[in-house]
């Protein structure tokens, strides 16, 4: 029973862990065993259960509003009752999320909310009526009745079935004479009798509800999964508002980057080539001034400057590359990432199995994200040596960076990788980490394909 459980404790090792004999001999029954006496199954049943007068309440009251409003839309009175019933409909939608997040562990978010154009009333009525959310909640308020009754009949019956047909033999005991005659009557044409009164017939009676006991949990969640698909799919917001949230979310994250991207230019040029550049020109002025009375010592400061020059060239250049690497625009990801590889402190082996080149914004992604990776493997590894490969699938561009370090990068823990899986995200891509602690490390990144 002892198995691992972080830390270097194990499950039974844990001061804060407990476990009865009873868990520890239901932990040991098969799955299709123990369903019948999981908790899953009996909220899925009391789910099930509670959908039909749910199911009902909800019929009733969105075909009577509608109906009242229909009929009075000759008058203005019709809107704002049809508004009323389009409102009702959704707060149903938000008890029901709430009965799907407590019996079905379905989290499922809120719709869309409305945005009237300002704080009047007629307002808030257009914007409930436009809304295509409060549509979908009416539909759901007219399929959960039906739907309801369907799964309400099959869920108690077979419910009901496989349990009194398991204990049966209880019950022949508790109540041996039935009708006065020995078992429970089973069938009867009015000449012809039929009774449960003998041992095998009590034992297939025992057996066949057994079965019809074991397979009902996987009935209700069959039942449920359709109830899931409706809550889903009609109660949460529509795919184009969670898209346009994302894209939201996106933008403010390529915005905080490019900002973040502009400091960083700022400081390195503030602090690098332009110190540089104004220590130079006082070099240079210091020497012109010494030109004429010591030569030599002219001579020497030009040469300093000379050297400070170089620096500074080479600073900018080092910067030019961070910005966008030459190597990468005129030789593609190949040779811009071997020359990555070639200046890491590893042993990098890189392959590249591109038939054509992305788009540029796609190639420079790709390679800020490996160039980012390698040095993590420089400075925080302990790494002897690592690969890069870079491969297209369909319509998706894969990277994969892997050392033999120590391991333990974590995405969550707010690094580097954080910032990284951000900015891929912004652009539809993924970061997948899978670092356990000892390593070895792989970092898979995917990125869409677009063509150049």
């Amino acid at each position: 029973m002892a198995t691992e459980y972080g830390q270097g404790y194990t499950r039974m090792d844990r001061p804060d862990f407990r476990e009865s004999d009873v868990e520890r001999r239901r932990h040991r029954l098969p799955a299709g065993l123990r369903a019948p006496i999981e908790a899953r199954a009996w909220k899925e049943f009391a789910y099930t259960l509670l959908s039909l007068p749910i199911g009902i309440a909800s019929f009733v009251f969105a075909v009577t509003m509608l109906s009242f409003g229909v009929g009075l839309l000759i008058t203005f009175i019709g809107i704002p009752v049809l508004a009323a019933a389009l409102a009702g409909c959704r707060g149903i939608g938000a008890l029901e999320r709430t009965r799907a997040r407590a019996l079905l562990d379905l989290d499922v978010a809120s719709p869309e909310p409305l945005r009237p154009k300002d704080g009047g009333a007629l307002a808030l009525i257009g914007a409930v009526l436009k809304s295509g959310a409060s549509w979908r909640h009416v539909l759901y308020s007219l399929i959960l009745m039906p739907w309801s009754i369907f799964s309400f009949i099959v869920a108690t019956v077979f419910w009901s079935l496989g349990w009194m047909f398991l204990t049966y033999p209880l019950w022949f005991w508790l109540f041996p004479m039935y009708g006065g005659q020995d078992g429970i009557q089973l069938y009867s044409d009015g000449s012809h009798n039929v009774y449960l009164d003998n041992p095998f017939e009590i034992g297939v009676t025992a057996a066949v509800g057994l079965l019809i006991t074991l397979a009902t949990p996987w009935i209700l969640r069959a039942l449920t999964t359709a109830d899931r698909v409706l809550v889903f799919g009609l109660l949460g917001p529509s795919r184009l508002a969670t898209r346009v949230v994302e894209l939201e979310s996106d933008r403010g994250v390529v915005v905080d980057t490019a900002a973040a991207d502009l400091r960083r230019i700022e400081r390195d040029l503030h602090d690098g080539a332009q110190a540089r550049l104004v220590a130079l020109a006082m070099d240079l002025g210091l020497a012109k001034e010494k030109l004429a009375e010591d030569p030599e010592a002219a001579a020497r400061m030009v040469d300093e400057a000379h050297g400070e020059v170089k620096v500074a060239l080479q600073e900018l250049r080092d910067l030019a590359r961070g910005i966008h690497p030459a190597v990468l625009t005129d030789r593609g990801l190949d040779a811009a990432l071997s020359s990555l590889a070639a200046r890491c402190t590893v042993p990098v082996q890189v392959e590249v199995d591109l038939t054509s080149r992305p788009a540029a914004a796609i190639e420079g992604i790709a390679y800020f994200t490996v160039s980012e990776l390698l040095q993590n493997i420089s400075k925080h590894s302990r790494a002897t040596q690592g690969s890069v490969d870079v491969w297209r699938t369909e319509d998706r561009l894969m990277l994969q960076v892997v050392d033999n370090g120590t391991g333990g990068a974590d995405v969550s823990a707010g690094s580097g990788l954080a910032g990284l899986a951000e900015r891929l995200d912004a652009v539809d891509g993924i970061l997948v980490v899978d670092s356990p602690a000892g390593g070895p490390t792989t970092v898979t990144a995917e990125l869409p394909w677009r063509q150049a």
